[in-house]
C-alpha cells in the first residue's frame, strides 16, 4: 500500500501578461508559508486550513487566465519527505535570520528610546507571522527569540532584586529531557552534553513543537519555553554550562564552536567552525532519524573533546 498522502501541492501555470499576475501569487504563496519544491509547483503539509488557502490561490491564477490543479500527494521517490521539511525550516530560517540581524544592529546601538521601542514592537509582530508558518520548527526559531527577550528586557528595564550568588542546579537522574525533531548542532551537542556530563540516564524524546503537550516532570531544551534554551546572545549549549556550572576548558572551546555555527555571528571565530559545521550538516544530510543523529554527532563529539582536553 502506498503511504497516506501528506502534502497538498499546486501545480500552475501562469500567462506571461499580465506581469503583476505572477508577482501577486507569488507573494500570496509566501505568506500561506508554502515552499517551491519545482517550477510553478508548491507545497504545504496537508490540512483542510490549506486546501481552503491553496483553493483560493488556484481562483486567482484561473481569473487571471491561467490553470492549475491542487494534488494530495506522497513522495515516493526522488524528493523524502524529511529534504521537502527541510526546504520548509530553510525559508523560515531565512526570515528569522533577518529579524535576529536586525536585533542585533539594535541592540549595538546602546541606550533605547521610543523609535527602538516601536521598532522591536514591529521584530515582536514580525516574528509571530513567521512563526505562525513555522510547520516543522525552523533553527534558527530559539535564536531568535532569545535575542528579542534580551532586547525587550533592555528596552523595557523591571526592577531587580538584589544579586544572589549563583548555586549551580542539581544534575537530574534518569529524566526525560525534549527537544525539537530534526536536530542539528546545538541540540545534537546540548543532547550530547546532557547525558555525558549532566545526566548519565538521560532519556530524550524529540517531538514536533505544535503538537508536543508538556509534561511536567519533562526538562525541554532548545525549545521555546523550554527549562533550559537561548538566552540573549547565548546558545543551548552555553546556559547549561551555565547552569550546571560546568567548568572545563575543553567544553568551554566546544561551546564556542556551537555558538558560531548556530547563531551564525562569528563571535568567536573559531578556525575549526567550517569543518565542524560541515560534518554536522552532513550528519544532517545522511540520517533522517534524530536517533541516528545523535549517535552519530555523539561519537564525533567525543572525539572532539579528547582532542580539545589535550591540546594547549
Amino acid at each position: 500500500m502506498p503511504p497516506e498522502p501528506r502534502w497538498f501541492l499546486l501545480i500552475h501555470q501562469i500567462p506571461p501578461k499580465p506581469g503583476y499576475l505572477r508577482i501577486k501569487i507569488g507573494r500570496h504563496l509566501q505568506r500561506l508559508g508554502a515552499v517551491a519544491i519545482k517550477n510553478s509547483v508548491y507545497a504545504l503539509p496537508a490540512s483542510e486550513d490549506a486546501r481552503e488557502d491553496l483553493n483560493w490561490v488556484l481562483r486567482e491564477i484561473v481569473e487571471g487566465g491561467g490553470d492549475g490543479s491542487i494534488v494530495e500527494a506522497s513522495f515516493v521517490e526522488g524528493l523524502s519527505d524529511e529534504r521537502v521539511r527541510d526546504l520548509f525550516r530553510a525559508a523560515r530560517d531565512a526570515e528569522y535570520q533577518e529579524i535576529a540581524e536586525e536585533a542585533r544592529s539594535m541592540r549595538k546601538r546602546g541606550r533605547a528610546n521610543d523609535d527602538d521601542r516601536q521598532k522591536l514592537a514591529r521584530l515582536q509582530k514580525r516574528m509571530g507571522e513567521v512563526v505562525a508558518l513555522d510547520f516543522f520548527g525552523g533553527r534558527q526559531r530559539e535564536p531568535t527569540e532569545g535575542l528579542l527577550q534580551e532586547l525587550a528586557q533592555r528596552l523595557e528595564p523591571a526592577v531587580k532584586p538584589a544579586p544572589q550568588e549563583a548555586t549551580m542546579q542539581p544534575k537530574p537522574q534518569g529524566a526525560t529531557w525534549v527537544t525539537r525533531t530534526g536536530i542539528h548542532v546545538d541540540r545534537m551537542a546540548s543532547a550530547w552534553l546532557i547525558r555525558r556530563f549532566i545526566d548519565e540516564k538521560a532519556k530524550f524524546k524529540f517531538v514536533l513543537p505544535k503538537s508536543y503537550q508538556h509534561k511536567q516532570s519533562e526538562l525541554r531544551f532548545d525549545m521555546f519555553d523550554g527549562e533550559y534554551t537561548h538566552k540573549g546572545d547565548l546558545c543551548t549549549f552555553e546556559v547549561l554550562l551555565d547552569s550546571f556550572k560546568l567548568d572545563d576548558p575543553a567544553l568551554n572551546r566546544i561551546s564556542e564552536v556551537v555558538h558560531d555555527i548556530d547563531l551564525k555571528d562569528d563571535k568567536h571565530q573559531r578556525p575549526e567552525k567550517p569543518g565542524i559545521e560541515m560534518l554536522v550538516n552532513g550528519i544532517a544530510t545522511a540520517h533522517a532519524e534524530d536517533d541516528q543523529r545523535l549517535a552519530r554527532a555523539s561519537a564525533a563529539l567525543d572525539d572532539l573533546y579528547e582532542w580539545f582536553k589535550r591540546k594547549r
